[in-house]
Parts: C-alpha cells; structure tokens; sequence
C-alpha cells in the first residue's frame, strides 16, 4: 500500500515500474551503466527543466551529472524566459562533462537540427514549410524557417512579378523546398508553387460553380482600353467595353477602379481555355426593348449632346439610348456645314422623334421640326407675279441666286436675265452683292425652289426694233452665222434675223461660207416681220451691196463695238454651283 505521508518522496522503481528498492547494488550499476552508455556527444535529447537561474537553466536528461543550457537561448526578444520549472524540451549534447563535471547543452543547436530534419523530410515528401520573411536580400527574400536562414529567389515568390517586395517583409507563408544542403546551410525555397497550386485549386472550384447566365460577384484586377478583367476566385473573367453599358462608354474608367468589388453576369466561359466572357449592363433589361412605345414618332424629347461629328450631333435621351440629329434637321433655313455652329458638346437640347429603327438601334431626332418651315408659306408671302427686292447672293454658270429673307431663296435662270440676248454667263448682267429688283415666275414650297425673272424690267430689244422698222425697210448688219439655209444678220444688240439661202444674191455655184464670213457687215431689206414668232426675214437680191470703202467703215466700227472689254484685278470670279433642276419661267 502506498505511503500516506505527501512529504515522503516516492519510491523509485524501474521503466517497467518494478521496485529498484529490491534490487541489489550490483543490479542497479549495471542499470546504471547501460543508461549512461546511451548519451553521446552530438545527440539530441529530451530533459526536464530542474531551476531556471540568470545566467543558465538546469536540466535533467537522465545522465549521472545534470546539464547546463545558457539562459540567452531561451530567452526572447523582450527579455522574458520562454520555459520554467518542470518543463520538458530537446536539447543538443554539446560535451557529457566540462571542468565541473557538468553536462553542456544547447537549445539552439537542438532546434537547428530537428528544423534541418524537417526540412528534409518536407523535401522528399513534397510537403509545403512554414517560414517567415525576414530581409531583402540581392535575387530575392531572406526567409527563417525555424531558425534556418533560407533564400527565396524573386523568379519562384508569385506567379507573376512582385513590385514591391518590401511589402513582403514580416509576413509567413507556406513554401516549397526545391533544394537544400545542410553542410553548406543553404536552403532554396518556392513559394510560386504553393501559389500555383493552390490557385489551380481555386480555379477548378470556381468553374465547376460557373453556369452561363449567372449573377456573381467579383473584383476589378485590371483595366483597359478594351475591356475590364475581373478576378472571381482564381479565374479572371474579361468584361469588354462593350458589355458594360447599354449606352456610350468612352473608356472602362469612366465606371470602375482597380479594386472594385462588381456584380456581373457570366455570358460564356470555356474551362479547358480558361476563358469567361461576362457583362455588366445585362443585369439591367435592354432599353430598346420598347423603345417604340416610349418614343413614339412626333414625340417631343429633351436630352443632353453627347458626342459632334461631321454629320450631325448625337443626343442621349437616357442611358444606353442616343438620337441623332443630322445636319439636315437642324435648321429650315440656314445651311449646316458644321453642327458645332448650331450645338455644343453637353448642351441639353429639344427635339422631335422623326423615326425609330429598332433593328438597327437608331433614333432620328429633328431640331427644325420644332419651327415651321418657313417655305410652306413661301407661296403665300411670294405669289406669283408679284414683284420683290433682294441682293445678289451666289453667281454660276446657269443663274443668280437673290437671297430674299434668311434661308430663302431665288434663281434667276440666264435664260430670264434678257429678252433676246445670248448670255454665256450671268456676271455679263448682274454681279454679286447687287441689289436687284425680279418678278416671282413660280414657287414650289415641297422642293423648296422659288424662280425669279429681270426680264421683264429691260428693254425688250426684239419689240423696240419691230416698232422702229416695217417691211421693205433697208438695213445694214453683220453675219452673225452662217449656215447651210442661210445667213442670220444681227440687225441690233439681242436681235437676228434670216436671210434664207433663196433670197442672197450670190454666185450659185460658191457656198455661203466660202463667200461670206462671220462678221461681215451686209445690207438687206426687211421683207418679214412675224411679232408672234419674233422672225423677221430679210433679203440681198434687190438691194445695192456695200462698197468696199462701206465695208472697210463697218468692219472698223464693229470690231471696235464688238472688242471684249479689258478685265479688272477686282473682278471677282463666278462662283460655280451645280444647277438645279429646270424652272419654270413665264
């Protein structure tokens, strides 16, 4: 029965907890000296701590002398002893006797080697380390792995390149040993390993969640002119520019930073490719869906320019929908070149809905519809046959344009500049800037055209020279051209007349264009004068030719009537416009 008395220490009995009292001296040397004959130089055994003193720990470890571990080895950074009395720890047996007869120990050499075991047994199994980064070395990181410095090259710490590896310092991570030499103390460590490993893993349990159509979350990684990649748990997914809104994006940054936490919508992802497709704006139903209904042609809609072009302004009328508004609807009156002139980028703006195309994803918007178009009235303000004022806006080659209020106005043809005269071109009667007084000859409101005609404000040469002559009267003019069934004589400025081959006096075996010649001047006799018809014919056969002192007089004085009058320096040049359609003159 064991002894009642606490302070009576127990017996000591054997490992296999037999009484060592019953045993005999010789007995007990020789469990003695088989104990002893265990220890040796160099191992690594596990002691209780007996007394902890300032400047050593005593430690049991079952030899016959206790061993000494210098107290500095288990002390921390702050001073405080990290074990106490009764507690078991590994040591490493440096000498089994000093000069004292005492057992030298060492904790750190103990933890060394057992880090250096470790070490190897992670190397051969594959299995990841524990260390901590503790400097910036050249090529890397310094990494303690229990006490064993090891290096980090700056190729094996991530999968991809770390800019600041500063940052790094302090922290632990789980490692993998790629090489390793306990003689030299080198160790090579791979933290890029345990990174692709385990973002594999996060890659194949993030696709096998994945279902196209699905609303998930993720964080902005990157971003770009083209799009937005965002990171879903170790498969990065890319929103393009274009799935992030239904409206106008101008570039990715307008909506997200890097870091965002973002809700979207995978559209398509493909595992074996490690690609996914998502979007944005089809969290939200598609705005033209019924856009019809709520812009419904003839409707009056506000919104803001958004974006100028050559073309016209483009007007967003809510997100994801924009109208156009070409140059041609912006105005009744004025000629748009530049719709910079009319709008400005930002400006909110007045519209009418002119078509919608939903196919397409086009909406027509007219500025000008909101005014009436001043030439539905234009008949009204401008009948025919009345009488207006205007200036001389534009000269071409077949007219006058006489501008008679801002954005209208009128042509007067070159065939209403004159009553008789051929004109080659209008600046022989008008130039530009003149003041001129027309009469309206027709309006034509739908295709915005109004005639104008100066005619009717000259002299109407043919008229004067009919009241001025009679038949039988003799008249000298020039060969104005010769053909085949006569010769046409201009008899005065804008009036011709025939002689018929019949009535020449000539030689008939010569042509006419061998015996006369433009210019020429000859005397006939009026032997027709049709009002109607505005012919008037003449005759040579019974009238006296000119003589050659007639002839050479006339010729001086038509040539010098006739010569082209020297040009100016402040000429101005016709300006050239393609003709419009034939209008009608009275």
């Amino acid at each position: 029965m064991a002894s009642s008395d606490p302070d009576k220490p127990p017996k000591p009995r054997q490992a296999d907890g037999s009484d060592l009292e019953n045993l005999g001296m010789e007995e007990l040397l020789n469990i003695y000296d088989k104990k002893i004959s265990t220890f040796s130089e160099g191992d690594i055994v596990r002691g209780r701590v007996l007394k902890v003193t300032p400047g050593e720990v005593i430690v049991d470890i079952g030899y016959k002398s206790e061993g000494l571990l210098p107290i500095g080895e288990v002390t921390a950074y702050g001073g405080e002893v990290k074990i106490k009395p009764g507690d078991e720890i590994d040591v490493f047996l440096e000498r089994l006797e000093d000069i004292s007869g005492h057992v030298i120990l060492s904790r750190e050499k103990a933890e060394r080697m057992l880090i250096w075991d470790r070490i190897e047994a992670a190397y051969k199994s594959d299995q990841a380390i524990q260390g901590r980064v503790i400097d910036r070395v050249k090529g890397g990181l310094s990494v303690d792995v229990g006490g064993v410095k090891a290096f980090l090259p700056g190729s094996l710490i991530d999968t991809k390149p770390v800019k600041n590896l500063d940052a790094l310092r302090g922290h632990e991570y789980k490692f993998k040993v790629v090489s390793f030499d306990k003689k030299r103390n080198n160790v090579v460590l791979s933290r890029r390993a345990i990174v692709e490993v385990e973002h594999q893993q996060q890659k194949s349990a993030t696709f096998s969640r994945l279902q196209e159509g699905q609303i998930t979350r993720g964080v902005v990684k990157n971003i770009t002119d083209y799009g937005v990649f965002v990171d879903l748990g170790g498969v990065d997914g890319l929103l393009h520019i274009t799935d992030i809104s239904w409206g106008r994006v101008n570039h990715p940054s307008e909506y997200f930073n890097v870091g965002d936490e973002i809700e979207v919508m995978i559209l398509k992802f493909d595992s074996q490719a490690e690609r996914v497709s998502l979007g944005y704006k089809q969290r939200t139903p598609d705005p033209w869906a019924d856009v019809v209904e709520r812009y419904p042609l003839g409707t009056k809609v506000h919104g803001k320019v958004v974006s100028l072009t050559d073309y016209g302004a483009f007007v967003e009328l809510e997100e994801g929908v924009e109208g156009l508004i070409h140059v041609s609807e912006m105005s009744w009156t004025k000629k748009v070149r530049n719709p910079s002139k009319i709008l400005s980028a930002g400006a909110e703006v007045e519209a009418v809905v002119s078509d919608v195309n939903v196919a397409n994803r086009r909406i027509s918007l007219s500025l000008k519809a909101l005014e009436q178009n001043p030439w539905v009235t234009a008949a009204e303000r401008y009948p025919v046959g009345s009488v207006i004022t205007g200036k001389v806006r534009n000269l071409t080659d077949f007219g006058a344009f006489v501008e008679l209020e801002e954005g209208i106005d009128g042509l007067i043809h070159i065939s209403d500049m004159s009553w008789n005269r051929r004109l080659k071109h209008p600046n022989e009667v008008l130039k530009k800037g003149d003041s001129v007084q027309a009469r309206v000859i027709s309006v034509d409101g739908d295709n915005q055209r109004l005639s104008l005609s100066i005619k009717e404000f000259l002299p109407n040469e043919w008229d004067n020279f009919a009241k001025a002559h009679n038949v039988g009267d003799e008249i000298v003019g020039t060969v104005s051209k010769i053909t085949d069934f006569g010769l046409f004589v201009r008899v005065a400025d804008g009036v011709e007349a025939l002689a018929h081959v019949s009535e020449i006096r000539r030689d008939p075996k010569v042509k006419l264009d061998k015996a006369f010649k433009v210019g020429d001047p000859i005397r006939a006799r009026i032997i027709k004068i049709d009002p109607h018809e505005k012919k008037i014919g003449l005759t040579t056969k019974d009238v006296e030719p000119l003589s050659a002192e007639e002839s050479a007089q006339l010729s001086g004085v038509i040539a010098e009537a006739t010569a082209p009058a020297p040009s100016t320096p402040e000429a101005e040049p016709a300006e050239t416009t393609a003709a419009p359609e034939t209008t009608t003159k009275s």
